[in-house]
């Protein structure tokens, strides 16, 4: 019996084509892309609270959700027209028209494109330079507990509580959680993003040991808090989002009350539109919620006048007035005490490149052939020494595997090898532009 080649399903009053309805978009799971559309169609009304009206971000998983996704900020030149779009800016000043999605209809068809989860931006389309939501991202550390990340979740809710905002909690749908906060549109990204380092830099005094605002990896403890996420041009997960993991896990909203005891397994797709039939949106109230972020504004001088500045911007911004050297400490060169004048120079951190890589596994593969290469040196790494990193490219992600040999004496450590394997994530884009053309991504939807 053959594949159904596509199938219509009626949402807002409009018939909404699924192509390819029986493609498996979670093997392991045995999730198919039609599943996915009845998701969504089952959790409309919390899924479109966290992105109606908003620009949004097509991250296309294509072949599912166990492949590689690409990134597509530009509205597909093929669309029908009750599909709303919007130009942006970015920081780089080139501009671009994005899909705006307002009702089921419109994000079935986005679904339709592959995009598994929803990445608005926190803008609404009739005011795209002042942001009306503060996103707090918890990223927890490697060996970092689900427990530790729920009780730095409630240390975020008392510093909100303290400068007058609420915030409404939900897990990543991964490996952390967020905190989304409503807020007046009166500001811009720049004040939102520095009320959030603000926010991080708080909890981090009050937790130490649990939380950090350090934005290079190798400096980190605990719960990163990801103060940049509030930068111009930056998405998260929006609630209801399913995420490409084995399970197809939700991102759920929860009640602080829940927080304590949640465990992130238990929102899957196939249990989280029970949950939405039975409790409806933890996050039902968040758009009657807008706050003021005066206090955290005052907290921030407060921290300036101390000595606290701004904090490093991801790298691909204009470098900001009042930044600190945009580079990672182990490359920033420091005069040994004893050779003042002598130019000799020395990191402050002993990093290694070890695998770079299209895919994740591949990279983690290179780590483990490096590891059995210098079993001795392994063993005296701690969990935070070894830094896997997502690195964006130019139209997808690809993974860095580096190691931090601070633990490793210093007459013991290997030298730097040639990373295995030695991935060049532009270099088909260069091929290609040789050649006088752009690289096509092949696949069907």
């Amino acid at each position: 019996m053959g594949k159904t080649p596509q199938t219509i399903v009626e949402a807002a009053g409009r018939e909404v084509v699924i192509t390819n309805p029986d493609k498996v978009f979670f093997p392991e799971a045995g999730h198919t892309k039609l599943d996915l559309v009845r998701y969504y169609l089952a959790v409309a009304e919390g899924a479109l609270r966290g992105i109606a009206g908003r620009p949004v971000v097509l991250k296309r998983y294509v072949n599912g959700a166990a492949h590689e996704p690409f990134f597509q900020k530009r509205a597909p030149e093929q669309h029908p027209g009750w599909i709303e779009t919007v130009e942006l800016r970015f920081p780089s000043g080139r501009t671009a028209r994005e899909i705006v999605v307002r009702d089921a209809a419109q994000l079935l068809w986005i679904v339709n494109l592959g995009c598994i989860d929803l990445n608005p931006h926190p803008v609404r389309a009739d005011d795209l330079e002042h942001p009306d939501e503060l996103r707090i991202d918890l990223d927890p550390g490697p060996g970092v507990s689900w427990d530790d990340l729920r009780r730095v979740a409630l240390i975020v809710r008392d510093v909100l509580d303290e400068h007058q905002l609420q915030g409404w909690p939900k897990t990543s749908g991964t490996r952390g959680m967020h905190v989304n906060v409503r807020i007046e549109r009166r500001w811009t990204f720049a004040q939102v993003r520095r009320a959030a380092l603000a926010l991080a830099r708080e909890v981090e005094r009050r937790a130490p040991e649990l939380a950090t605002s350090k934005w290079w990896k190798e400096e980190r403890r605990g719960v990163f808090l990801d103060y940049n996420q509030n930068a111009k041009d930056r998405t998260v997960a929006s609630p209801w989002s399913v995420r490409p993991t084995p399970d197809a896990r939700v991102s759920m909203p929860l009640a602080w009350d829940e927080v304590a005891d949640s465990d992130p397994a238990a929102f899957t797709l196939q249990t989280a539109p029970r949950r939405f039939a039975q409790r409806g949106d933890a996050a039902a109230g968040i758009d009657n919620a807008a706050g003021s972020l005066h206090k955290l504004l005052h907290l921030s001088a407060a921290q300036e006048a101390s000595g606290l500045g701004d904090a490093p911007w991801p790298p691909h911004y204009k470098k900001q007035t009042g930044e600190p050297p945009r580079v990672a400490p182990s490359r920033r060169k420091a005069a040994r005490p004893a050779e003042k004048g002598s130019g000799r120079r020395q990191s402050t951190q002993p990093l290694i490149t070890v695998a770079k890589a299209e895919h994740k596994d591949d990279a983690l593969a290179g780590l483990e052939r490096w590891k059995a290469r210098y079993p001795e040196t392994a063993a005296l790494l701690q969990v935070d020494d070894i830094l896997v990193d997502s690195m964006r490219g130019r139209s997808s992600t690809w993974t860095r595997v580096r190691i931090n040999l601070r633990h490793v004496p210093e007459d013991q450590r290997p030298a730097e090898e040639p990373p295995d394997p030695d991935y060049d994530p532009w270099g088909r884009w260069r091929t290609a532009r040789g050649a006088g053309r752009a690289p096509k991504t092949r696949s069907s939807s």
